[in-house]
């Protein structure tokens, strides 16, 4: 009865949204509607992963550098409008054919002359294009690229507010008994970076971080008993956690691409070389087709995906070449030992890239990893073919705990991996694909199809196989799984647009796993299916529906001699809407119920209902962000994923469940022309709870946890 009352209240306050919205008639600033759909993305992401806090910089960053630095259309390229990811190859290659038959364009709403440009998708590219005449040479001297390029330092600061057992006091000996009960540092997250850009062309920059618990300041050490010392084995020293630092050069004569330090390589549809993160299933069906960069530059904080050494990408007409060597060390879980404390083996790799406890410091940097490979690529106006080879070393054998579901997981100290993969544009459709192999004879397989029936109305269909036994620690494919392995699959997307005012988009997957999974002891199968309606009348409003739904099996919750698999049904349904109603303010709704039930238990439900309130500052130096949100799930397994706004390069996608509120309020302040100042206050308050995360580390006593974030970005 409870959760009939709330989803009757729930469902009253949407009839008094609807009647709202119906009541805004004025046009003001434009909606932007790319924003949306890569909140959607970043959010699958997060519940897929279940990571609330990961660093999603790889992804947005062309995106947050278009906006401040928006591309000219009549001097970009096929690449540069890729990394968008906001057009398909027809719309793209339909633009560059007509800037090179009708010359140059004079207004941006030239567009609506070109197939498959319509005022939505013109509105989506807004942002970050424009039509100029006024063209940069990337040959540039040295005096002119200091003259015009830009240096950034972006400092942050951030903490939890409440007292967390991992930083409470302990007497020797019972953290004797229990070495990782407490963490090694302060509770403060620290974040410093430093960046020079010039245009697209030049990059160079060094960034650090400090994560929670981890140490500083040696000085400052909270346990220094003789024997909490020697397991630390030396390992702590003063300063960052991690540095990151990248010089990377892009377009200069036939330089295409060449990186030193820090970079990223991906290629093809991501199979055999993909050293980062990559979108996967969303309402934007464009995202189901990858677009590999090739070398790109590495600004984020991940500790795990990215290369350390060179590469380079050289380019004579149509053929390009890419030459990559990567060397670092990495985190890894050491089973055995050499006479001198050496690792001689490993159980298994690390990539939390935490180090704030004994056995997280032990784990870091056990082992060194070599990487050597590359690209060549043939790149037409429309065909695209590549092949690609990595050779995958680990200086030690990873010997993993062998079980029936991973025994055909990389188990080794050395792979190799060749894939080819192709893009060929043939009138209103574009194939893409990439089949590769690993040194054990695995094999995977991806080819899709994108339709451009009419301006209005797309199609997608992308196939998938990998082989049980295909290994690669660098891929990256489309799949419902983490990996690219032990999968087979079937996705077809729709975007249809019947007017002007709307937007229809929705996709099936069926998905198969021949081979045993985690938790899965037994082959499986599963479906995938999402719906959604998107309402946009005017440029300020923007509304949409969305529906889906998730089966899959896993193992048998119940006792039983062997485990049998049991369906398991997960359905989300949401409603929001954006709208302005001055110029400065703007207000979002989201209403968000779910369904999970496991065989034949009782179903789980929940609901989230959030509302954000945006003063933009057109002209005035302050801008400020709030929402309030409140929530109810039966479980953990109904949560429910938000995208939250945060400070630039910062991101939150907080899981909801259990039951209680949230609030958040970001300032963000122009000191003056070159100084910004954000300032992020966020508390979630629980009505049914005591304790918070219960048994870890970041236990709080009582039902209140509050978090603080502050950066301050100069420009010069």
């Amino acid at each position: 009865m409870k959760n009939i009352k709330s989803y009757s209240i729930l469902l009253s306050v949407v009839s008094l949204l609807l009647i709202t919205s119906s009541l805004i008639a004025q046009d003001t600033l434009p909606i932007k509607t790319e924003d949306a759909q890569l909140q959607q993305q970043l959010e699958n992401i997060a519940e897929n992963t279940e990571n609330e806090e990961a660093d999603y910089t790889t992804l947005t960053e062309v995106l947050i550098y278009s906006n401040e630095n928006p591309i000219n259309l009549n001097k970009t390229n096929k690449d540069e409008l890729q990394s968008l990811q906001l057009l398909n190859e027809i719309q793209i290659n339909n633009l560059l054919s007509h800037i090179e038959k009708n010359g140059k364009l004079f207004t941006i709403y030239e567009l609506q002359g070109i197939s498959g440009f319509d005022l939505q998708t013109i509105q989506k590219i807004l942002p970050y294009v424009k039509v100029t005449d006024n063209f940069t040479s990337a040959h540039f001297t040295t005096k002119e690229m200091f003259k015009n390029g830009q240096h950034s330092i972006v400092l942050r600061y951030g903490r939890t507010l409440e007292d967390q057992t991992g930083f409470s006091s302990i007497d020797s000996s019972s953290l004797y008994k229990s070495i990782n009960s407490r963490y090694i540092g302060s509770p403060d997250k620290v974040y410093a970076r430093y960046r020079f850009t010039y245009g697209t062309n030049i990059s160079w920059g060094i960034t650090a971080e400090k994560d929670q618990g981890e140490l500083f300041f040696k000085n400052k050490q909270k346990h220094t008993y003789n024997w909490y010392e020697k397991s630390l084995n030396g390992k702590q020293k003063n300063g960052f956690d991690f540095y990151s630092a990248h010089f990377f050069l892009k377009n200069v004569k036939f330089i295409k691409a060449l990186a030193i330090g820090d970079y990223q390589a991906t290629f093809g549809q991501g199979l055999t070389i993909w050293s980062g993160q990559a979108f996967g299933k969303s309402s934007d069906i464009i995202s189901t087709k990858k677009s590999g960069r090739g070398i790109s530059p590495y600004t984020s904080v991940d500790e795990n995906l990215f290369m350390r050494g060179a590469a380079s990408t050289i380019g004579f007409k149509k053929i390009e070449a890419t030459a990559f060597y990567s060397r670092k060390h990495i985190d890894a879980n050491v089973s055995d030992t050499t006479d001198t404390g050496e690792a001689a083996q490993i159980s298994s790799l690390q990539e939390t890239g935490y180090h704030s406890t004994s056995a997280e410091l032990a784990d870091k940097d056990a082992i060194l990893q070599t990487l050597i490979g590359g690209n060549i690529s043939y790149k037409g106006k429309k065909l695209n073919i590549g092949v690609s080879a990595l050779s995958y070393q680990l200086d030690v054998d990873l010997k993993r705990s062998l079980s029936y579901y991973n025994q055909f997981e990389f188990s080794a100290s050395k792979n190799l991996n060749i894939g080819a993969d192709y893009n060929f544009i043939h009138r209103n459709f574009n194939f893409f694909g990439e089949a590769a192999v690993s040194k054990n004879g695995g094999k995977a397989f991806v080819n899709g199809v994108l339709i451009s029936l009419d301006p209005r109305l797309s199609f997608t269909v992308l196939h998938r196989y990998y082989q049980r036994n295909f290994q690669n620690l660098l891929s990256n494919g489309f799949a419902e799984s983490s990996t690219a392995a032990n999968e087979t699959g079937l996705y077809i997307g729709l975007l249809a647009k019947p007017t002007n005012k709307t937007t229809i988009t929705g996709y099936y997957d069926r998905f198969e796993f021949p081979w045993l999974k985690y938790q899965v002891n037994a082959p499986s199968y599963g479906n995938d299916y999402m719906a959604q309606f998107n309402y946009t009348p005017s440029k300020k409003f923007d509304m949409y529906v969305r529906i889906r739904t998730r089966d899959k099996q896993k193992n048998t919750t119940t006792d039983a001699v062997i485990d049998y698999l049991v369906p398991v049904k997960q359905s989300n349904y949401r409603f929001n809407i954006s709208y302005s109603i001055t110029p400065s303010i703007k207000l979002k709704n989201r209403i968000e119920l779910i369904d999970y039930k496991l065989d034949n238990h009782k179903t789980q439900k929940g609901y989230l209902l959030y509302q954000d309130i945006i003063f933009s500052k057109l002209g005035n130096p302050l801008s400020i962000t709030l929402r309030y949100a409140h929530f109810q799930t039966d479980s953990y397994d109904a949560r429910i994923y938000a995208y939250e706004n945060d400070v630039p390069g910062s991101y939150s996608i907080p899981a909801y469940y259990n039951r209680g509120s949230r609030l958040y309020i970001m300032l963000d302040y122009n000191l003056t022309k070159r100084i910004e100042l954000w300032f992020r206050y966020s508390q979630t308050v629980y009505d049914n709870k005591q304790i918070i995360s219960e048994g870890s580390l970041t236990e709080i006593q009582g039902n209140t946890k509050s978090e603080i974030k502050a950066q301050l970005k100069f420009k010069f």
